[in-house]
C-alpha cells in the first residue's frame, strides 16, 4: 500500500466531516464559535491532502497530522466547555447579555442582532457524545492515517 492511500482517506475524511457539519447547519443546528474553530483545520487538511497527493515528502503529511491534532484539541476543549469541566469563551458561554443593560428601544426592536449560539449548550448528541466529541474522535482516527502517510514517505 502506497502513502497515497492514507492521504486520500484522511483528506476524504475531513471532507466528509465538513459536509456533515454543513449538513447539520442546513438542518437547523447553527454552529457556535468553537464549532467554527473545529472546522478550520479540516479546510486546511483538505488543501494539504490535495497537495500531498501530488508532491512527495513527509512535511505535507506532517502538516495534515498537525491539522488533525489541532481540531481534536479544539474538540476536546469544546467538549469540556459543554460538560462544564472548564470555562469557555465569554463571547459564547454563560447567560448572555443582561436585559438590564438594554434600552427600551433595544427590547422592542424588530431588527435585533442575530442570536448568539452558545458554546456551552449541546445542540445534538448521539450515544451521549456531542458533535464536538464526535469530531474529536473522528479527527484522532484521521490523525492515524496522516501518521501512516508520514511513515510511508
Amino acid at each position: 500500500m502506497s502513502r497515497r492511500f492514507p492521504i486520500l482517506i484522511a483528506t476524504l475524511g475531513s471532507l466528509f466531516l465538513l459536509a456533515a457539519a454543513y449538513g447539520f447547519q442546513f438542518m437547523g443546528y447553527p454552529p457556535c464559535h468553537l464549532c467554527w474553530w473545529q472546522r478550520y483545520p479540516h479546510f486546511a487538511a483538505i488543501a494539504i491532502g490535495l497537495l500531498a497527493l501530488g508532491i512527495g515528502g513527509r512535511w505535507l503529511p506532517a502538516l495534515g497530522a498537525l491539522a488533525m491534532v489541532t481540531t481534536a484539541g479544539v474538540g476536546l476543549f469544546h467538549t469540556g466547555v459543554e460538560r462544564g469541566w472548564w470555562e469557555g469563551p465569554a463571547s459564547c458561554t454563560g447567560t448572555g447579555q443582561s436585559l438590564g443593560s438594554l434600552s427600551g428601544s433595544d427590547l422592542l426592536s424588530t431588527t435585533a442582532a442575530p442570536r448568539v449560539i452558545m458554546c456551552d449548550q449541546v445542540s445534538w448528541e448521539m450515544l451521549g457524545l456531542s458533535m464536538a466529541s464526535w469530531n474529536m474522535l473522528a479527527s484522532l482516527v484521521l490523525l492515524a492515517f496522516w501518521i501512516r502517510a508520514i511513515q510511508r514517505s
